[in-house]
């Protein structure tokens, strides 16, 4: 069941839309949903799925095709690193392979105590400030290396 909360964030997302159209606002839908409950299970992608009138494998398309929702609990921080060609010539595979070994993960893997939660990811935009970084879909993080990431870490505390 969706609460009363989403039920009004996503009301206000399909509002900008033309009603035969609410199923536009699937991407929107789909991240408050996973704000709310911190990842998308199938339950909850059912549940978006009633409420925007789609067939639920229509919603699952939207949420297993963009690496920003999460089909699986997540960590408290995900950090998803680049390593699109670009940012795997500048440095983004080896900033990759250092986190792994710093936090003892793979790519798809989260850290026993539940902290951290690392992804691989594609291109973010930001090419010429590589290797980027993004932190919980919402903080970019440039350049990358070894000491940058140390005190990336460290502030996830």
């Amino acid at each position: 069941m969706l609460s009363q909360e989403s039920r009004n964030q996503i009301d206000r997302e399909t509002a900008k839309y033309p009603a035969e159209q609410k199923q536009s606002a699937v991407m929107a839908a789909l991240a408050i949903m996973q704000a709310e409950r911190g990842w998308l299970s199938t339950e909850t992608i059912g549940d978006v799925a009633a409420y925007l009138g789609m067939a639920p494998v229509a919603v699952y398309e939207v949420a297993s095709f963009y690496n920003m929702y999460d089909l699986a609990p997540v960590g408290k921080y995900k950090i998803t690193v680049c390593t699109n060609l670009p940012c795997a010539l500048s440095g983004g595979v080896h900033a990759a392979d250092y986190l792994k070994q710093k936090l003892g993960v793979d790519f798809n893997e989260t850290t026993t105590d539940g902290k951290f939660t690392l992804k691989e990811g594609e291109c973010m935009g930001a090419c010429g400030d590589a290797p980027v970084m993004l932190v919980n879909n919402v903080r970019m993080c440039s350049f990358m290396q070894p000491g940058q990431i140390d005190r990336l870490l460290e502030e996830c505390t």
